[in-house]
């Protein structure tokens, strides 16, 4: 598997462009900003986008959808209780984020993804797992279909030049380096966060990679240790 990340926008989302070695077939996750950008790594790179991949509405990860579609012909892929964040500035947070700019609103999803669901690029496959809490319908996408609570990866075959083995999930701001997504913003909800975090994420293996959608890559297994020693400090 192929990853490439590109920090885009004010906010420094990141993007990942996530190919198939073999075939160069490819998603784009969280397309924010700066499409020209994205559109031309895509382009250097030699792949072909198939979709695009929110892991939740907010503006900051959605922001150049329309573009890349046009440029693409990509199909967009959303969880469905974040879908109509895609139509409103209101509900993805556009008018929060940059007061007195025009509203954004941009195409409608065109998959409506549910937990389990599978993304498949070429030879690669990403699973959904819903991951609500910064957003009602926020995901997460994990690259071993089969990897999960009580359940071992099957391993991943050797990466070519540039390419990335073993277990990747994608936690969008559903989870960081040292930290977790706000719940301050409309639709958001703590202790459902908490919830996905613990009870989601924390049940993968622990040397899983984590790309989150700001910030620096981690591993699930660093940020259980961070989590028990923050949530120690606080007394919980």
């Amino acid at each position: 598997m192929l990853i490439k990340c590109l920090a885009v926008g004010e906010l420094g989302t990141n993007c990942y462009i996530v190919a198939c070695e073999r075939t160069r077939e490819a998603i784009v996750v969280d397309p924010g900003a700066q499409p020209e950008r994205i559109m031309a790594e895509v382009e250097r790179l030699g792949v072909r986008c198939l979709y695009i991949v929110n892991t939740h509405g907010h503006a900051d990860h959605i922001g150049a959808n329309g573009a890349l579609k046009r440029a693409t012909g990509a199909r967009i892929a959303i969880h469905e209780k974040d879908a109509p964040a895609l139509l409103s500035p209101d509900v993805n947070l556009a008018r929060f984020m940059w007061p007195g700019a025009p509203g954004f609103s941009g195409p409608p999803a065109d998959i409506l993804l549910r937990e389990g669901d599978i993304v498949q690029f070429g030879d690669e496959q990403l699973r959904v797992i819903y991951t609500p809490g910064h957003t009602p319908g926020g995901i997460c996408l994990i690259s071993a279909p089969d990897a999960g609570p009580g359940r071992s990866a099957s391993p991943s075959p050797e990466p070519g030049p540039g390419g990335v083995a073993g277990i990747v999930v994608f936690t969008g701001d559903t989870l960081f380096r040292a930290g977790m997504g706000r719940t301050d913003f409309p639709g958001g909800d703590e202790e459902a966060l908490i919830q996905s975090i613990e009870e989601r994420l924390f049940k993968l293996p622990e040397e899983a990679r984590v790309y989150p959608g700001h910030g620096p890559e981690t591993t699930i297994g660093a940020e259980i240790r961070f989590w028990g020693i923050s949530r120690s400090h606080i007394g919980l």
